[in-house]
């Protein structure tokens, strides 16, 4: 089971303020509504794929990653990279029975401190203006996350466009678990910026706060992002974190696994109804960090 900084007592002395910042208003809790399991089942390919993600790069390039490559057969990797300590791994390639490019970027690992760090750095930050051209000043994201997505953007572009030429789709699927999962949302505003076209869908896990409200709201708003859904794992407390006391902000999105394994669909940016994960777990002392690699239906996290 891994184990992340976020629980360290830097971040624990962070959190234990977050809801302190609950908004006033709720939204309801009747628009909370079940997934079905046919829906569930759905998200299975791309939990796989998120969970490649802390394969290395020499083993998704072969797609010879053990159960994590078993489970998405067809897959054709294109490009893969990283060294999963200063630059995070990462792989893209296409999914014929998806009919998808698949881009996935590894999640924290133990041990390397590298990432740890980087998880650690929570000032908010206005984006590269050469990565992300023409963003509005007031969107800012997380320095942390903004400088691990920056070691790999540029290889992670060259690979789609060479895969929008080899299979002729402007489809792409974005995905990752934790650390992983945002530098993948950080990708759903960058690749539109210098691609056209693009329907991206977004798939995360574990997915920790990314950007302030302004990033969100853009997140929620773009043409190009198809639909965004990030998938919280019952008293997961990484997804509380950074706390909205420090002016982060969750996009829309939302599925909470309940303790039952039942999947409830939260809408808005962060729900703070108690069957959400903002309500459920208030603080990282309410939550469990056991939660945090899955099962997310039947798929756990890791090489």
């Amino acid at each position: 089971m891994l184990h992340h900084l976020w629980l360290s007592s830097a971040a624990a002395s962070l959190a234990v303020t977050v809801v302190l910042a609950a908004p006033a208003q709720l939204v309801s809790r009747q628009s909370i509504t079940a997934v079905s399991q046919s829906n569930i089942d759905s998200y299975t390919p791309y939990s796989y794929y998120a969970s490649a993600g802390y394969c290395s790069a020499s083993d998704t390039i072969s797609w010879s990653c053990g159960a994590n490559c078993d489970a998405n057969p067809s897959f054709q990797p294109i490009a893969s990279g990283g060294d999963g300590s200063s630059v995070q791994y990462w792989f893209v390639g296409y999914d014929p029975s998806l009919e998808t490019i698949v881009i996935s970027n590894q999640g924290t690992q133990p041990s390397a401190i590298v990432p740890l760090i980087t998880d650690g750095d929570i000032t908010l930050v206005n984006l590269d203006s050469s990565l992300f051209p023409g963003l509005d000043s007031s969107i800012q994201a997380h320095e942390g996350f903004a400088n691990a997505h920056s070691k790999s953007a540029s290889d992670i572009l060259q690979a789609v466009q060479q895969a929008i030429t080899t299979y002729g789709t402007h489809n792409v699927l974005l995905t990752g678990h934790s650390l992983g999962a945002a530098i993948s949302l950080l990708h759903t505003v960058y690749l539109p910026l210098h691609i056209s076209n693009l329907k991206i869908t977004y798939v995360g896990y574990g997915l920790p706060r990314v950007g302030n409200q302004e990033f969100a709201d853009y997140v929620d708003a773009h043409d190009a992002i198809a639909s965004v859904t990030h998938i919280n794992n019952k008293e997961d407390p990484i997804p509380i974190l950074p706390g909205r006391f420090l002016g982060f902000h969750h996009p829309s999105g939302e599925i909470h696994i309940q303790d039952s394994g039942a999947w409830l669909a939260c809408p808005g940016q962060d729900n703070t109804d108690s069957e959400c994960i903002v309500g459920d777990v208030d603080t990282i002392f309410d939550g469990d960090e056991s939660d945090h690699d899955g099962p997310y239906n039947g798929v756990e996290m890791g090489c």
